[in-house]
């Protein structure tokens, strides 16, 4: 008996080797965690360091330069003097907020030359991490307490109790974290500043050189990276305790390389009937809906430079999401992932009868939501998220003033254009009448279906010229702004968007047990498995510090297709094409491109996700080499699960960021302040 549970468990722990959390190089850890066994691993593949070098709350180390850009990427401090480095689609909104027509800086780029030349940014917070406290017992006897008082003890409410005890004890920005659902509890002391300025920003031409043709693809040679300055509240560059000292040494095939970062989420706790769910059933509508949109934007952005200006940030977005949603749904096919996940669940499903209920309850419960949730993407992506007009209008409808409705109005006026909205706008109709069913159909729906029957063009032009848009892109925008009177509620454009509410679709989900709960429930029980089997695993990504390791290696994305590790300048001249404004960099770059063999852009095995965008690659003493800034499109299966040999991380060498600014930027003052 003995010797075949023994021979089970071993069968059991092989199946488990081959999902997320399990191989000894994947894996986004927790860098309060970094134990014995983790620096064994790494020092195996090349590490110079200590654990204690890398982070280290009492005498400091390599995570004291990392930032947080506020949870949406990663930054590092590269000088004394507050110098601060990420990717440039990080600080892209900024740019495009900052330009206009007279001083594109999105297109033509933005250097200063010293630094009273730095441009102060709006809305930002940059976060240093100071300490990590375990507070699992703290957060369990608070929620005991809680509900013995007849209190509310949910997420939110053990949230704000927490952080506040925290903030007010040490006077830092306080964050409480869930992980594992719940199983662990840690709470996230951060030091924050909010005066940030930019530095320096190449043409999006050299930044984003190949655009979104080359994104999530291998080689590449983008130039994506931003410099940015914190200063401190008393207006004088801040001074961190930790900067990264830069490498112009290089690196091979094979060398060790990491990444400290923020990884923003992840769902590799998630069951194979969510992922079925998520990539199957609403994902292929999805990602038509997202092509069809793409191909009006970019239509329109060819054709007028200030339609480009006004909607490449959100074009930018867009195509990011699409592509990777492509991607994704590719690579969760290719790789077997729902069934390597479902052979996985056959273990945890022998564990216990509980654990067996729960497997059959999430499939019965996906099930019976499947064509809900397709009416959700349809009114989600086709209604909601149509055009960009449509967030204003929703904006207008969120206040009862006529003068911020008009306010809000104007605002997103300047920032859209009627063409191009229309079209849109005709999209939307079309594809919502086509696709929602008719019992959540309200009367202006109706309405329009029975005065133009099928057809969608003319409910468009209707809906738009009833609106208070009619005279978009006809008279000045702030005329069409101040000549609306209200009430936005009986706009039947505003109507179209607004009557059907998301509470009405949720209503029809009628479930046992909350999938919310559910889903708590399998990774609470994925968690303990996992441990029973003495499997090191870490938690799904939430925005934490967290580190990566791996190697510097090439790619094999196909049968009989090898990839180098590294891109040179030679492919800078061999995509460029003037006629293809993604392919067609300034003249003034062209003047001082690199030698063809020049370093540009390297491949890592690094397990990164969204929010690692200007994560800082280090060696195996801890310098910088570069910038990590994309994934390859074998690799989209991650949010679900890492595939050892397609999962890569895209760098941008170093190298090649300071001949950018040293031969483009022309900043003497930065390379100075660089030491080099």
């Amino acid at each position: 008996m003995k010797e075949t549970l023994k021979k089970v468990l071993l069968s059991l722990s092989l199946v488990l080797c081959s999902l997320p959390g399990a191989r000894a190089d994947e894996g986004m850890w927790l860098i309060q965690s970094l134990d014995r066994a983790l620096e064994k691993n790494m020092k195996a593949r090349g590490l110079k360091l200590g654990v204690g070098e890398i982070y280290n709350e009492e005498a400091g180390g390599l995570s004291d330069a990392v930032v947080s850009l506020g949870f949406y990427c990663t930054g590092s401090m590269i000088s004394e003097d507050g110098l601060l480095i990420t990717n440039h689609h990080c600080a892209y909104s900024q740019v495009a907020a900052l330009s206009t027509p007279d001083h594109n800086y999105l297109e033509d780029g933005f250097w200063a030359q010293n630094r009273s030349q730095e441009i102060p940014l709006k809305g930002e917070t940059f976060y240093f991490l100071r300490k990590v406290l375990d507070v699992t017992d703290e957060v369990e006897a608070l929620r005991t307490s809680l509900l013995a008082e007849g209190k509310p003890a949910g997420s939110r409410r053990l949230s704000s109790l927490m952080e506040k005890k925290y903030r007010d004890l040490y006077g830092m920005e306080a964050a409480l974290q869930s992980m594992w659902a719940g199983s662990k509890y840690y709470l996230c002391l951060y030091n924050t500043y909010t005066d940030v300025r930019l530095v320096g920003a190449p043409p999006v031409s050299v930044a984003a050189f190949g655009g979104d043709e080359d994104n999530w693809e291998w080689p590449q040679h983008k130039a994506d990276f931003a410099l940015y300055r914190i200063y401190t509240d008393d207006g004088e560059p801040l001074h961190p305790t930790r900067h990264l000292k830069i490498s112009r040494k290089g690196y091979k095939e094979g060398d060790y390389a990491m990444v400290i970062g923020y990884p923003g989420s992840t769902q590799r706790y998630a069951s194979a009937a969510q992922i079925t769910q998520d990539i199957f059933v609403e994902r292929p509508e999805e990602n038509r809906l997202h092509r069809g949109q793409m191909e009006i934007m970019r239509k329109w952005m060819e054709e007028d430079p200030e339609i480009r200006m006004k909607y490449s940030n959100t074009f930018f977005g867009l195509t990011n999401v699409a592509e990777l949603q492509e991607g994704e749904l590719q690579c969760v096919r290719r790789f077997g992932v729902v069934e390597r996940r479902r052979e996985w669940e056959e273990g945890l499903r022998a564990c216990s009868p509980d654990n067996a209920r729960l497997l059959d309850q999430l499939e019965a419960e996906y099930t019976s939501i499947a064509e809900v949730e397709k009416q959700k993407m349809y009114y989600r992506e086709s209604l909601i998220r149509s055009f960009l007009m449509a967030r204003t209008l929703m904006r207008m409808g969120s206040v009862k003033e006529v003068e911020t409705q008009q306010r809000f109005l104007l605002e997103g006026l300047r920032g859209a254009d009627a063409r191009l909205e229309k079209e849109m706008l005709a999209f939307s109709v079309r594809e919502f009448l086509t696709h929602m069913e008719p019992k959540y159909l309200k009367p202006i729906h109706l309405e329009l279906k029975e005065r133009f029957g099928e057809d969608f063009q003319a409910m468009a032009g209707w809906l738009w010229e009833q609106s208070c848009l009619r005279d978009m892109g006809i008279k000045p925008d702030a005329e069409v702004a101040a000549q609306y009177k209200g009430p936005i509620t009986q706009d039947p454009l505003y109507r179209y968007i607004r009557e059907l509410s998301i509470v009405e679709l949720n209503e029809d989900e009628v479930l046992q047990v909350p999938l919310s709960t559910l889903r708590h429930q399998y990774v609470q029980a994925s968690y303990l498995y996992r441990q029973s089997l003495g499997t090191p695993q870490y938690p799904d990504a939430n925005s934490t510090m967290r580190l990566t390791y791996g190697r510097v290696l090439p790619l094999e994305p196909w049968d009989g297709v090898r990839a180098h590790w590294q891109s040179t300048a030679r492919g800078l001249r061999e995509k460029y094409d003037p006629a293809r404004h993604d392919f067609a960099y300034p003249e003034a770059f062209a003047r001082v491109l690199p030698p063809p063999d020049f370093p540009v852009n390297f491949l890592t095995d690094l397990d990164i996700t969204g929010g690692n965008s200007g994560s800082p690659v280090l060696n195996a003493r801890g310098e910088l080499i570069g910038l990590a800034f994309d994934g390859n499109k074998e690799s989209l299966a991650s949010n679900y699960e890492s595939v050892p040999g397609y999962n890569m991380c895209v760098c941008v060498d170093i190298r090649y960021i300071l001949w950018v600014i040293r031969h483009l930027g022309q900043q003497t003052y930065v390379l100075q302040e660089l030491g080099l």
